[in-house]
């Protein structure tokens, strides 16, 4: 076991105790007031944008570094850190021609350290905010923030430790740093969202809508994903040559995340609402996302660096959680048909490692939950109008 296994295993236990506590009562909360309403706000994804382009303009300066100062030669690091790091590229016409190379010196671990923590964050809400803005808003603004944010300094702090380097105190501290920095932006920009227009109150009667929302947000959910994976390989263990491998998947995952934001939606006539099936689903999967924001990086390090049968309950529980509700017994046949599709896509076409993996089960499981929802609703109505 590793030594920092019993500092993992405890933020596990509290993150999502303390998210189980808080969850339900930001759920339950009223939207505050905001201002700017009537007006369009591009929410995280800017900032989010801004904070991969420096995580990638960091990545071209330690090029530059490693192979001005020590001539290509990554073995001053390389050494203290697992094998898989730092495939740099050459970008000898730049690296030629760049004044005081030697003062890059801190692209090296000590900027992304302060970056990582944002990323991260603003990465989850956007995600959130695609599902329902008025869900991030309540969370950007709640006790959730500063305790994921906490949660997940300890996680990546941790982590650090165990693979000491000659620059782990300056991570730690940058990152510490971080942990300040973030829930304030988060707040701030949750500050700038517009209020959403009123809509007409509908007739009870299911509508297709919410379910064509959801197939959306599966798909913004693989592509940020993807997007967050390759972003990890390239950039954050530094192998900048490996970019063109991922860039594929990249433009696909851009592609879908423009398509689905501009994409027109078709307008809900004024007796159409959602189905009950639908409806659950989108309720259950906001909940899972609040619960799942404080202890999800901790869950995840625990799998690799402290107890994986912990991680596991914690993840069980939490997913318990959001599903012990009125509507579990709703959804248990479409989320047993979106399991059993989850597990076949992981077992025939697994990824080259387990968030991958972890991904294409996740996006697979979500459609076909969907799918089965949106049938369900559709006999229902049906049903209805025939008798």
């Amino acid at each position: 076991m590793s030594t920092i296994a019993p500092l993992l295993d405890g933020t596990v236990v509290v993150s999502a105790a303390a998210a189980l506590f808080l969850a339900p009562g930001v759920l339950r909360r009223r939207g505050p007031e905001r201002r700017h309403v009537g007006t369009r706000r591009p929410g995280p994804e800017p900032v989010l944008a801004v904070v991969v382009a420096l995580i990638y303009l960091n990545q071209v300066l330690v090029a530059v570094y490693v192979n001005r100062v020590h001539h290509g030669d990554v073995s001053f690091i390389a050494r203290h850190l697992p094998p898989g790091w730092f495939d740099v590229p050459r970008l000898d016409p730049l690296a030629a021609h760049f004044p005081a190379p030697e003062l890059l010196a801190p692209s090296v671990l000590r900027v992304p350290a302060l970056l990582e923590l944002p990323l991260v964050l603003l990465a989850f809400v956007a995600v959130i905010r695609r599902l329902d803005r008025a869900l991030y808003v309540r969370l950007a603004r709640s006790p959730l923030i500063p305790l994921a944010a906490a949660s997940y300094t300890v996680a990546f702090c941790a982590v650090e430790w165990d693979l000491r380097n000659p620059y782990t105190v300056d991570d730690l501290v940058l990152r510490t740093l971080a942990a300040c920095l973030t829930p304030p932006l988060i707040v701030w920009l949750a500050r700038r969202e517009p209020e959403p227009e009123p809509e007409p109150e509908p007739e009870p009667e299911p509508g297709a809508e919410p379910a064509r929302s959801l197939f959306r947000f599966a798909l913004d959910l693989w592509a940020y994903g993807q997007l967050m994976l390759g972003l990890y390989d390239t950039a954050l263990l530094y192998n900048l040559a490996r970019l063109g491998d991922h860039l594929p998947s990249a433009a696909a995952a851009l592609a879908v995340l423009v398509a689905t934001r501009t994409a027109p939606t078709r307008p809900r006539l004024p007796h159409r609402q959602p189905g009950p099936y639908t409806t659950a689903l989108a309720e259950t999967i906001g909940r899972a996302l609040a619960l799942f924001l404080a202890p999800a990086l901790a869950i995840r390090y625990a799998e690799s660096f402290g107890t994986p049968e912990l991680a596991a309950l914690a993840g069980i529980l939490v997913i318990g959680a959001a599903a012990a509700h009125r509507d579990a017994l709703l959804l248990l046949l479409p989320a047993l048909a979106g399991g059993a599709v989850g597990y076949a896509v992981a077992a025939l076409a697994p990824g080259s490692y387990y968030e991958a993996t972890l991904l294409r089960s996740a996006t697979g499981a979500l459609l076909t939950t969907t799918a089965v929802c949106a049938l369900l609703d559709t006999t229902r109505t049906r049903l209805v109008v025939r008798s």
